[in-house]
């Protein structure tokens, strides 16, 4: 009883596999394997269905790369020479800057307050 529910099973996996297409391999096992069984179809060998060959995707030509020339360099920016101490002369210190006078605050224009008509009696 055990065994016949295996082949069953056996049987209608490869059936399932043949149905769609999927695997040749399987097809012929079942026609190998299967005596055609009295009522039972046998299944046909479908031809391959021919598929019409991939076009081909145009390649496109590699362009030589543009030479880029080399990054100038930046100048450099001399530094200020130092002026050197002439030996028996004092140093001289600058007076501090001189503040700027502060500008007066204007006064604010007093704000007119809007009177409204009285109520129409």
């Amino acid at each position: 009883m055990g065994r016949s529910i295996y082949t069953c099973i056996f049987f209608l996996a490869v059936t399932f596999l043949t149905s769609n297409q999927e695997c040749q391999a399987a097809r012929n096992l079942l026609q190998s394997l299967s005596p055609p069984l009295p009522g039972t179809p046998t299944i046909p060998s479908l031809p391959k269905p021919t598929l019409p060959p991939m076009p081909s995707i145009p390649t496109i030509p590699s362009l030589p790369k543009p030479a880029v020339p080399p990054m100038p360099s930046i100048p450099t920016i001399p530094t200020q020479p130092t002026i050197p101490a002439i030996p028996g002369l004092p140093k001289v210190s600058l007076p501090p800057m001189p503040s700027f006078p502060s500008v007066p605050k204007i006064p604010s224009i007093p704000t007119i307050p809007v009177v409204s008509p009285p109520p129409s009696k």
